[in-house]
């Protein structure tokens, strides 16, 4: 008996050392992706978009393959990030990347399916915006806003079911707003101030 206990004892020292070199491995990437999102959030609050959106690829980087659910949430909001930081059209890219990927996905998280197409509504009308006020033509600018316009639509029909009535309200503005400015002179839009997010 006391052979299988010192035997036992011997081992586990080679038992810790292959936990924290194989499974354990993951685990530390875990922390450090945490810990990382923890700053970006703190980077958020205090509106610093850049360091935000730089630990945000950190933790894409290290997050592991099987953490899904967990990299497109963190995807999600480094477009949010980076639509405040004055790269629209990446985070548009972005956000409709994502779009594709989780209307394709059978287990999609269903909260995150809905901030993601109200990301990219978002997205999709400032980017109209911005089309009409570069002056570009009906046809470049036209299905950007037609986009836009059906994701609030999308959204004011499926948020009373989910999401409450202020929330409905809020969708159904938006989606008012998204006709106003496809219907909008250019002279009329040119003397109103950008919109805020």
């Amino acid at each position: 008996m006391k052979k299988v206990i010192l035997t036992l004892w011997l081992l586990l020292p080679v038992l810790l050392l292959a936990y924290h070199y194989g499974p354990g491995q993951d685990r530390l990437k875990r922390d450090d992706v945490s810990l990382m999102l923890q700053a970006a959030d703190h980077y958020i609050a205090k509106s610093d978009w850049e360091k935000a959106i730089g630990l945000y690829d950190q933790a894409l980087f290290k997050l592991p393959e099987q953490e899904k659910s967990l990299s497109q949430q963190v995807r999600l909001e480094k477009a949010k990030a980076q639509m405040r930081f004055s790269q629209l059209p990446e985070a548009r890219r972005d956000l409709q990347i994502l779009m594709d990927e989780l209307m394709d996905s059978p287990a999609t998280d269903s909260k995150i399916a809905l901030e993601t197409r109200r990301a990219l509504a978002g997205s999709q009308y400032y980017m109209t915006w911005l089309m009409r006020l570069e002056g570009l033509p009906e046809e470049k600018w036209k299905p950007e806003i037609e986009s836009a316009r059906q994701n609030y639509r999308l959204l004011a029909e499926k948020n009373p079911k989910e999401g409450g009535c202020a929330s409905s309200k809020m969708h159904q503005e938006d989606l008012e707003s998204a006709i106003r400015l496809a219907r909008m002179d250019l002279g009329e839009l040119q003397g109103l101030p950008l919109p805020s997010q």
